[in-house]
């Protein structure tokens, strides 16, 4: 069961300098009795009327359709949140910047447990399956990053999100430093880490750079994060919060609605193209086994976009789908490249494809998107293709973040008291550790996908045959290892292992 949240429905703020406070009220954390009503406290010369309760919540409050708003005027009026240096770690992904670093980048990739999910007996393979997956894939990723310019402008686009985010949080009368973590690569979560223990920072707010959270991406980075928290006395000490999906926020809503309108415009006749969402791929099993929220969220995300759309009288036709699937394994369904087929042979001739869970251009648009996908279409019968740019440093989407930023700050190193009329992420806001707890509540762990054998042409004997080639593959890759002789060094597969 998850720990028990106030909810507070009416209240009342007064002065009206302190209304920014009402949806982020804090818990005195000195108090003895954490849950106690009479544990709330405000900034001073503010006084606050709430009708509390306290319940078990098995999860976040959730109101569909609802968005998250915040008041930009009153946010800038704002002083500092208290006393302490204020720093904001920006998570991503990362990206090779160089050809030369492509095989690396992919090793550092699928080393982490969180996107190859190998069963407990097996898991001391996790690095040679990684170094082996990662020299065999590495030709065919060089070709896609040199057809983009040799490297993944990521880092470059991160690092100008970050001294937009920096500028905007100051405008803001909040003299914030920004750090970029990458997850797989240069500047990697640790540098930032120590950059940031170097600066004195004593309030930290952590923001993946992911709309929607999953376990293969801010979870991912969460739970390193986790790990060097538990490691370092500074970090212990140090108070933070994190934001871990921001989807449902108004200022990214209408951010990529702007774009959306200005490139339907493009088209001779705009009503009639089909708007086409293309979300990154996740393994199925990680939604329906392993209790990933990354499906509902981009749904929510889309009705949003599409609602927000819908004000502005566009009333196009439009479907998700995923991409950028890898593996014999079974990911989200519609896929991207299916999808478009069956566009083309229902008649359909203009897409607007929106890459809906990227907010930096690298190479799954600009690659896979741009050339892949938009080759397909026109193969398929689809005569005009726009795709809708990633919203890098849009000055709405960088103003949002800011505000998330300053509505966060009176969580750091709090328990926070959530209201009823808030709405609220499925990842609820908090803590890296309680963040983490709260999630690992409510997820099971994969169960293998068939515990019985059935014979003949069966689901069952496909998964059978499936697990005895994977397991021919692990001991011929350990054999490789161990000897550094067999046909993977004869044919120059695995030089490194010489």
């Amino acid at each position: 069961m998850a720990p028990p949240v106030i909810f507070c429905r009416e209240i009342s703020p007064s002065p009206a300098n302190c209304t920014s406070y009402s949806p982020f009220l804090q818990l005195d954390t000195q108090c003895t009795s954490s849950f106690a009503a009479s544990c709330l406290r405000l900034p001073k010369n503010c006084s606050l009327v709430a009708r509390c309760s306290l319940k078990w919540s098995e999860k976040p409050s959730i109101m569909p359709g609802a968005l998250l708003t915040s008041n930009p005027q009153q946010l800038s009026t704002n002083p500092v949140f208290g006393e302490g240096k204020i720093g904001v770690l920006l998570l991503n992904l990362g990206g090779p910047e160089t050809l030369e670093d492509v095989q690396p980048f992919l090793f550092n990739l699928f080393a982490d447990p969180d996107i190859i999910r190998l069963p407990r007996l097996f898991r001391f393979l996790q690095r040679p399956l990684a170094q082996f997956i990662s020299v065999a894939r590495a030709p065919k990723s060089k070709e896609g990053y040199a057809s983009i310019g040799g490297g993944s402008p990521l880092r470059r686009i991160t690092d100008a999100q970050a001294e937009a985010l920096r500028k905007a949080l100051w405008e803001k009368n909040v003299p914030a430093k920004v750090y970029v973590g990458m997850r797989y690569w240069h500047p990697f979560t640790e540098e930032a880490i120590e950059q940031i223990k170097r600066d004195g920072i004593t309030k930290l707010v952590v923001l993946p750079l992911y709309p929607q959270f999953s376990i293969s991406t801010s979870g991912s980075s969460l739970r390193l994060l986790e790990s060097i928290f538990r490691e370092d006395e500074y970090l212990v000490n140090m108070q933070h919060t994190v934001i871990p999906s921001w989807y449902q926020r108004e200022g990214y809503i209408k951010a990529m609605a702007d774009l959306m309108e200005k490139e339907l415009k493009s088209f001779e006749h705009p009503e009639e193209v089909m708007i086409f969402f293309s979300a990154h791929g996740v393994p199925l099993a990680y939604v329906e086994e392993a209790g990933d929220p990354y499906k509902a969220e981009m749904e929510e995300c889309v009705d949003l976009i599409m609602e927000e759309l819908e004000k502005r009288r566009v009333h196009n036709a439009y479907t998700l789908a995923y991409q950028s699937r890898v593996g014999p394994v079974e990911w989200l369904k519609p896929y991207t490249d299916e999808t478009i087929i069956e566009l083309g042979k229902k008649g359909v001739k203009s897409i607007l494809a929106v890459p809906i869970s990227f907010v930096s251009e690298h190479i799954e648009t600009l690659e896979e998107i741009d050339v892949e996908y938009k080759e397909l279409a026109l193969e398929s019968g689809i005569q005009n293709w726009a795709r809708v740019p990633a919203l890098g440093v849009e000055p709405t989407f960088i103003s949002d973040l800011a505000d998330a930023v300053i509505e966060s700050l009176p969580y750091v190193g709090a328990m926070a008291v959530s209201n009823l009329e808030a709405r609220q992420s499925l990842v609820p806001l908090g803590s890296v550790e309680e963040l983490l707890a709260a999630y690992d509540s409510q997820r099971r762990e994969l169960p293998p996908p068939v515990t019985v054998w059935e014979w003949g042409w069966t689901k069952s004997a496909e998964t059978w045959n499936g697990r005895a080639a994977m397991l021919a593959v692990l001991v011929l890759l350990v054999l490789e290892v161990t000897t550094g002789e067999g046909f993977l060094h004869q044919w120059g597969i695995l030089p490194l292992f010489r």
